[in-house]
């Protein structure tokens, strides 16, 4: 009965650049924080562009997984949501974060400027 208690993991997007990977710009939230679904989470910089990865689940922030200025690759792991307030909101939307595509569930190119 422990899998509902199961943590999720949101791996850093393909935000539709070709690029393959970004750095950790700031952290927008910190472990032990609850968001919601949608709330940034941490800004990115691309070879391109500064964009801002909005949470694809509510939850509470159990860890972060990569420090500001370091480089991660897409689909690497990047935020751990604690697993009882995780589920909140992911099964509606009908993608989690566990899932091994999550390019397709966040499209935050959508930016003003430039």
């Amino acid at each position: 009965m422990s899998t509902a208690a199961q943590a999720t993991e949101f791996r850093l997007p393909d935000v539709g650049e070709g690029l393959t990977e970004a750095d950790i710009a700031e952290w927008k939230v910190a472990p032990g924080e609850t968001v919601t679904v949608n709330q940034v989470l941490v800004e990115i910089e691309t070879a391109k562009s500064l964009v801002e990865l909005p949470s694809p689940q509510a939850g509470v922030i159990e860890a972060l997984l990569a420090e500001p200025g370091e480089t991660v690759q897409v689909g690497t792991p990047i935020v751990r949501f604690a697993g009882e307030a995780g589920h909140d909101a992911a099964p509606p939307a009908g993608q989690d974060s566990t899932s091994t595509e999550p390019r397709d569930q966040a499209q935050p190119e959508e930016k003003t400027g430039n």
